[in-house]
């Protein structure tokens, strides 16, 4: 979605580091859940980071609006990809009701906020393997996004030095409608 909107030449470096942060709040917690006993400081940890993904999905929507055109498609993938921190909350929380039920009374055990490894650790070549899935199927494609936007930024750097800032906004297309409620 976003080479076909060349974010490169839109809102560049700007949404792409929204998109490293949002991968960042998203993966904290999912590296938790892997390999740390849930508990309530894994459940708060989380839930925080849920809040934060949607608050910066909001920023990242309305950023990348005045900047490029976000297509019907792309602004349902975003929905998709917003749920889906509070969506591996409520299957965690369903599998761990009575860590549900400790943290709403507050953690009273002091083990309840130390982060301690799981019990029973997943196995090894299932953490490579879902780590190279996650490295090529995420990590890999937004560094690249990444890589282009700070690329194109010296291209519109000597554009302005030359005289002539280039426009980095698409051309806006006005549609008339007829007044009327």
């Amino acid at each position: 979605m976003h080479r076909r909107t060349r974010i490169e030449h839109t809102s560049g470096a700007k949404e792409s580091a929204v998109h490293a942060l949002m991968m960042t709040e998203t993966g904290v917690p999912v590296v938790m859940g892997l390999l740390a006993r849930v508990n309530p400081l894994v459940l708060t940890t989380m839930g925080a980071a849920a809040v934060a993904h949607g608050a910066t999905a909001v920023y990242d929507v309305s950023l990348a609006t005045g900047e490029r055109e976000v297509r019907p498609i792309e602004q349902h993938i975003h929905s998709f990809l917003e749920v889906l921190p509070l969506t591996a909350l409520a299957f965690t929380a369903c599998l761990h009701p009575d860590q549900v039920r400790s943290t709403l009374r507050g953690g009273p055990r002091p083990r309840d906020w130390r982060l301690l490894p799981k019990e029973h650790p997943l196995p090894p070549a299932y953490l490579a393997g879902l780590a190279c899935v996650i490295g090529l199927g995420v990590v890999v494609p937004y560094a690249e996004e990444l890589r282009r936007c700070l690329r194109a930024r010296p291209e519109a750097a000597q554009g302005a030095r030359r005289g002539g800032a280039p426009s980095l906004r698409p051309a806006v297309l006005v549609r008339l409608s007829p007044a009327g409620p």
